[in-house]
This record gives C-alpha cells, sequence and structure tokens, in this order.
C-alpha cells in the first residue's frame, strides 16, 4: 500500500481501520493483540517515510508485525493457519520480510549485517531495526549495539518502549529506559532553544552550532546518563509512537542523518483496546476464539498451571527452592508463586542465558532453583547449561514447558530441539511426564533429589484433554519405564502425550507390546527388548539427535538382529494445529494404527 501521499488526517483513519482488523483476526484465530495495537501509527509511518523492500525492516520480536502485514499487502484472515500467513515474520512468505524474528534481542545484529551489505554493494538504502525495551534486557542487543555505533552505515534502530516484554519489565535497563521517558522536558527545552537562536539575526546559527556541547551536557543532566551516544549513536527522542506528525519529524530526520541512528520511541501496549490498555500483560496473546470479555490467562486446565501449583507447594515445605523465569511469569503458571514467595521469585527479563547461570549461582548458595522456561528459548542457554552448570555438577532442574508441537506459532517456537540438545551433556536427566500426576511426581521427585547435576523436566502446551489422558490421584513412584508385555513380537516405544496415541492404537489393534519412557535420558531399556522382531518408535521430537537414535545405537550396542524403525520429526514445522503436525510426521493414532496394520500384513 502506498503511503506517501497520505495525510496526517488520512493516515489516523486508515491507523484506525487497521487496529480494528488486528483486533478481529487475533479474536478469530488467536495471536499477539497488545504488542501490535502498540505499533500501527509506527509501522504507518515508517512505510510513508522509507521505502521497503528497498529499505530493510526488521521486527525485534516479529509479533509486532501484524501492521506491517496487512500494509505490505497481506490479510490476517487466515492468520496463523495451516498454509496461512504466519504470526512472525517470515521471508519465504514476502519480499518485506527482510528477516525471520521470532525470538527476542536479535534484531540490531540482523539489521546490521543487512547494513554492512547494502554498503558493500553501493546500496545506500536504510537498514532498520524495530526492537521493544523488553527486548532490552537480552545480551544480544548490546553487543549488537557495540559494533552498529561505530559501522558508519545508513543503520536506524527504532527503541519500542512500552514498558513491557511479555511480563512487566524489570531491571535496571527497564528503569533507565523510563528515566529518559520522563524527561520529555529535554525536547521541548531543546526545541525552544532552537527556535529563539534561529531568530537572532547574525549571531544566531553560530550560536546554535556553539551549544552543541551544551546540549550534550543538559542531556547528561536531564537523562543522568547518555548511553546510547557513548555507544556512538545519534540519539533522537522520546517520541510519542502514537503521534503521527511527531513520528515523520522524527523519521526523516533520522533517515537524513545517514549514520547509525536511534530513534526512542513511547508506545502504548494494547493501544485502541481498553482491556489491553489497562492489563497489557494479559493481553499480549489471546487464545483461538477470544471473545473479549475477559482477559486470557493460563489455564488452571494445562500442564503450565499444573506445574506452579506443585512448585508452589513444594515450596512451602522447602525455603530452599528458588523459582526463575526470563519474562514468562504467567505464561509458566508462575504468577501465584511470585505472590506468595515474591523474595524466592526472579523474573530476569529476556535473558535466558543469564537465567540458567543464575540459577547456577542460587545452587552454588545452597538452593534449589526451578528455571521455567520454554523448550524454544532454552535453545539459547546451551552454552551455559554446559559450563555453568554440567561441569561443576550444579542441581539445578530445568522445567521445559511447550515441549513438542506447539501449532499455530510455528517454526520458531516448535518444542523438537530440547531432547538433541541436552542429550549431548553430561550429568543431565531428562523425563518427559505424559499427564498430570506424572508431572506432579516428577516436579516432587527433581527437588527433592539428592541427584547433583541437571534434572530437566519436559511437558507440552495446553491440557491433557483428549479421552486418553487418564487423570488418576497422585502417583507414588515413577519407574524409568513401564514395559507392557504379552507374547507379541512387535514392540512400540513412545513417550510423552505422544504416547497415548500409541496406547490408543492398542485398544483397536492389540497385536503389539508397549514400551513407555518416563525417564527419557540416560536411557534405560528392559533386558527382554531383545526378544522382539520388530522395534517401532514414534518421538515428538527431532529425529537426528532424538532419543530414537539413541535406543537404536543402544540396540546396536547389544547386537538386536531384529527390525527398528523410527518416527520421528524432520526439518522445521510451519503453524498448523497440533494434530496436523502430528499427521505430518505420521505420529497420530491413525497413522500409527495403518503402519502397523500394514506390517501385521506384511509378508
Amino acid at each position: 500500500m502506498n503511503l506517501k501521499n497520505l495525510t496526517d488526517s488520512e493516515l489516523r483513519k486508515l491507523c484506525k481501520k487497521i487496529r480494528r482488523e488486528i483486533i478481529a483476526s487475533t479474536k478469530k484465530n488467536g495471536g499477539h493483540m497488545a504488542s501490535n495495537l502498540g505499533t500501527v501509527e509506527l509501522t504507518a509511518v515508517l512505510c510513508k517515510i522509507f521505502d521497503f523492500p528497498d529499505d530493510k525492516l526488521i521486527w525485534d520480536v516479529g509479533h509486532q508485525s501484524y501492521a506491517y502485514k496487512i500494509l505490505t499487502g497481506r490479510s490476517l484472515k487466515d492468520l496463523r493457519q495451516e498454509n496461512g500467513v504466519s504470526g512472525f515474520p517470515r521471508p519465504s512468505e514476502s519480499e518485506y520480510d527482510a528477516f525471520i524474528g521470532g525470538h527476542s534481542s536479535m534484531s540490531i545484529s540482523a539489521a546490521l549485517g543487512l547494513a554492512e551489505a547494502m554498503k558493500l554493494d553501493g546500496d545506500t538504502h536504510h537498514s532498520i531495526a524495530v526492537i521493544g525495551d523488553g527486548a532490552f534486557t537480552g545480551g544480544e542487543c548490546y553487543e549488537g549495539l557495540n559494533n552498529a555505533g561505530k559501522s558508519n552505515t545508513n543503520f536506524i534502530v527504532i527503541l519500542n518502549q512500552n514498558d513491557m516484554s511479555i511480563s512487566k519489565n524489570t531491571g535496571a535497563m527497564a528503569k533507565y529506559l523510563s528515566d529518559i521517558r520522563i524527561s520529555d522536558k529535554y525536547i521541548s527545552l531543546k526545541r525552544n532553544v532552537e527556535r529563539i537562536l534561529h531568530k537572532i539575526p547574525v549571531v544566531g546559527r553560530p550560536l546554535h552550532n556553539l551549544m552543541t556541547g551544551t546540549k550534550d551536557v543538559l542531556k547528561m543532566v536531564l537523562y543522568r546518563s547518555t548511553m546510547f551516544e557513548n555507544f556512538g549513536f545519534s540519539y533522537i527522542g522520546p517520541v510519542d509512537g502514537h503521534n503521527i506528525k511527531d513520528l515523520e519529524k522524527a523519521l526523516t530526520a533520522a533517515k537524513k542523518m545517514n549514520r547509525p541512528v536511534l530513534v526512542h520511541v513511547n508506545t502504548v501496549k494494547g493501544k485502541g483496546y481498553k482491556a489491553a490498555e489497562k492489563n497489557p500483560g494479559a493481553f499480549h496473546a489471546v487464545p483461538k476464539g477470544f471473545s473479549g470479555l475477559k482477559p486470557p490467562c493460563v489455564s488452571e486446565d494445562s500442564f503450565s498451571a499444573v506445574f506452579g501449583e506443585t512448585l508452589m507447594n513444594s515450596a512451602h515445605a522447602d525455603s530452599r527452592i528458588c523459582a526463575v523465569t526470563a519474562a514468562m511469569k504467567h505464561a509458566t503458571g508462575l504468577k501465584q508463586f511470585s505472590d506468595v514467595f515474591p523474595d524466592r521469585f526472579f523474573d530476569v527479563g529476556i535473558a535466558e542465558e543469564h537465567a540458567v547461570t543464575f540459577c547456577g549461582g542460587l545452587a552454588a548458595g545452597g538452593k534449589i532453583p526451578v528455571c521455567a522456561i520454554y523448550s524454544s528459548f532454552i535453545q539459547r542457554a546451551y552454552d551455559q547449561i554446559i559450563q555453568d552448570l554440567s561441569i561443576d555438577r550444579r542441581k539445578v532442574i530445568l522445567a521445559i514447558d511447550r515441549a513438542g508441537f506447539v501449532g499455530d506459532d510455528g517454526e520458531t517456537h516448535q518444542g523438537l530441539f530440547d531432547v538433541p540438545m541436552l542429550r549431548t551433556i553430561p550429568y543431565v536427566e531428562i523425563y518427559s511426564p505424559s499427564n498430570y500426576s506424572e508431572l506432579r511426581f516428577c516436579i516432587k521427585s527433581a527437588v527433592n533429589s539428592e541427584y547433583q547435576g541437571v534434572i530437566a523436566v519436559r511437558y507440552p502446551r495446553g491440557s491433557q484433554t483428549r479421552e486418553c489422558y487418564v487423570e488418576t490421584e497422585d502417583i507414588t513412584e515413577l519407574p524409568d519405564y513401564v514395559l507392557n508385555k504379552s507374547d507379541n513380537e512387535t514392540l512400540v516405544i513412545g513417550y510423552g502425550r505422544q504416547f497415548y496415541e500409541i496406547l490408543s492404537v492398542k485398544k483397536a489393534l492389540p497385536n503389539f507390546d508397549t514400551l513407555k519412557l518416563n525417564k527419557i535420558f540416560p536411557i534405560k531399556l528392559p533386558e527382554e527388548i531383545l526378544n522382539y522382531k520388530k522395534i517401532f518408535i514414534f518421538e515428538e521430537g527431532m529425529h537426528n539427535g532424538g532419543i530414537g537414535e539413541c535406543i537404536a545405537a543402544e540396540l546396536a550396542g547389544r547386537r538386536f538382529d531384529g527390525e527398528l524403525k523410527i518416527y520421528a520429526v524432520s526439518g522445521f514445522v510451519a503453524q498448523g494445529t497440533v494434530l496436523s503436525q502430528m499427521k505430518r510426521f505420521k505420529l497420530d493414532s491413525d497413522s500409527i494404527k495403518e503402519i502397523l496394520r500394514d506390517e501385521s500384513h506384511a509378508p
């Protein structure tokens, strides 16, 4: 959509229309509501001032790019649906998406790389990173800033401050940015001084130039620091992120500078939807079919909620237990823990590496830290798990939420890589409970365990809603594996929620035995496994490096001479329903039934 000739009034009307589409689409399909409502005016002005896709725009995190998708010709009617528009930037979807963006704090590094590439090609277009203040708690953005300020490229960083990441921002950087935010008086004072000086004949402009140094002093007095200037950026702001005229002025000035510039924009997360403005954390993301009548929250009928409740109950009995999360207090089920034990709850912001090493420090101090992080985010802390936990055998519990398929969040959020990652590390134990009772047992056992090392408990998104999930009384033991043995020659192996897909097939097709793994690593297998002629492994995780491959290596070492087949995930998995994702890799009950039925008829 060409916005070049639109008046400010026309742009404001367009922004209202875009907001209506975002609200309607997120209510229907689910998605990130509050963050996208806050960036509508900013997006519209960016599209007016710059020439995308020749200029490059990178969103950090990409869940604030819905307005940009609309303005670059994409409808949100099929947002987050299978084969529809992704909830995050995806270069394969549109030439306007310069870089994929599903995780935080990466935009400055990626945009700087693009800026340097364009400079090498003699391309004078701009590379722009839009990054929220929540992402400024992630260390990678400072690594990018440190290099970008000295780059001498057409590079612009837009710091979108709304005082939120997913949960409320915490830490020194949040306070620093808030101090800048309330120093709007600097902007008005600077403008008044410049206006007066320009009116003075002859000496006005020389005086204005002379005051450049004075302005820096004034900034230091009012801001208490000139951090961004010290990084080498020209600083513009703070700017009202919902004022079209102010945005146009600031971004036009940034475009003309032809050097690294940081534009500080203040926005309201959830702008235009009163309930989201009042409670932006709760409206960060809304579920499919959301009515809008009350704020969405973590359902009490969910693995996340059961984890949070179990940990809180354990913390009543043991004062050493601490809970740590990376800006995901609500989503990981730790809200109630934070209310009951505020001194033992730590939200470190979007900083998974720091979260893990911080847990190592807590463990070194005699505490029992439990770090609740999404599977797709724990990937960022691989080095820290090795260096700061495992080598010194620190007892840290990793509560890995959203393990396995996550459905409509797509490639960047699938929880498929934690097992291959963790099982390469010494002194790591991995448990995969398949229902609420098993999860409760795993968490309680982990905090009470004498094991010195990392204990990972991984569990899926959502609830145990399928018929195959039969809730029992709290269990008192959970063996490493359960072999359901008959006189069959075929054995089927699974773990986690996916095992119940196997179990439902067993009811209709009883010609196989089952092996359910509870402790999935280090692997333990029954001696009887060598007696089977055929073994099938179904795994809701990556084939390469997965438990299936681990079992295959173990069987080879035991000289297993039967037939072994592994069904697991390969490649990246786009958005869709969890069921469709299971079907794609033949992990659902219908596919398993077909596979086993065909095998039983094979010659």
